[in-house]
């Protein structure tokens, strides 16, 4: 198997010690020829598009963390070209959406004995991403992502939720007006997601998505998030019931296009914030990324 290989150096796991170089040479062990990089100093985007132009690849492989797959995805958007996955990165929600196994070593073994799969890929703005699009309080308190570099779990999940709630009061609700599926539309919120496909309520499971390749968004709006709310949001999701509290709004969404006051809105693709301008307009590009996963994920 012949790869194009970019390793994102600023991953949670390289800065924990794992080496370019551990990787290269487990790859080579598992029978994977993974290709050398011209110029490994270029910005990441840059790196990513030279090795998706790599002729002659049986795939492209990224190791890192969500944002760095979603920038490997909008290269490979609407190509024959499969993606492997490395995850290396704090979250890995796509990862666990799709059955990839979390450690290195497994992961290497799904890249060699994995079948192919198309899934979704959403769009705003011209900017892809693959698990989900929010706006508000996570997207604006970015300092408190350093909550998310530990283990995925309840406690993180509630740690990061507490640490954003003691900045209610420097950032009020956002208001926005929207199209919905052609229904205007405004929302005054302190969390508004676009998700791809919708999540599903798992006791104990955190934000699991299904089905990730039906050409669907769903979008949740939560208006208010007090220290109330918050504990019963948190119990909702070790309970399974999350989706049911009233303070949570969920609409699904062929077609949406949200509007500000604003020229621009601080906006977090798959964990990744930038500022762009308004109005903001979502796509679905429905199975338009082939991705590499276990033979018992193939089936969605």
């Amino acid at each position: 198997m012949r790869i194009a290989l970019v390793i994102n150096g600023a991953s949670r796991a390289v800065a924990s010690g794992t080496t370019p170089e551990m990787i290269r040479a487990k790859l080579v062990a598992a029978g994977i020829e993974p290709l050398g990089e011209a110029d490994r100093g270029a910005p990441l985007p840059v790196r990513i598009a030279a090795a998706a132009s790599e002729p002659e690849i049986d795939a492209l492989v990224v190791a890192g963390g969500d944002g760095t797959i979603a920038c490997a995805a909008a290269a490979l958007v609407g190509k024959t070209t499969p993606l492997g996955i490395l995850p290396l990165g704090t979250m890995n929600f796509l990862a666990r959406d799709l059955g990839v196994p979390l450690d290195l070593d497994g992961a290497i073994v799904n890249l060699a004995a994995g079948v192919q799969r198309r899934i979704d890929v959403g769009e705003v703005n011209g900017r892809t991403f693959l698990i989900n699009s929010v706006l508000g309080l996570p997207a604006r308190v970015t300092r408190h992502r350093e909550a998310h570099r530990r283990h995925l779990g309840l406690r993180t999940l509630l740690r990061w939720i507490l640490g954003v709630l003691r900045h209610l009061g420097r950032y009020p609700r956002l208001t926005v007006t929207g199209t919905i599926d052609g229904v205007p539309r405004t929302w005054r919120f302190r969390l508004l997601a676009v998700v791809i496909g919708d999540y599903v309520e798992r006791p104990g499971h955190v934000l699991v998505r299904a089905p990730i390749d039906a050409g669907r968004l769903t979008l949740y709006v939560l208006a208010h998030l007090s220290l109330a709310r918050t504990l019963r949001l948190a119990l909702g999701f070790a309970l399974g019931d999350w989706r049911q509290l009233p303070d949570v709004e969920r609409l699904p969404a062929a077609n949406l296009t949200i509007a500000s006051k604003t020229r621009a809105l601080r906006v977090m693709n798959d964990g990744e914030v930038a500022l762009i301008p308004a109005p903001l307009r979502y796509r679905i590009h429905r199975q338009a990324l082939t991705v590499i996963v276990p033979r018992s994920s193939a089936q969605p």
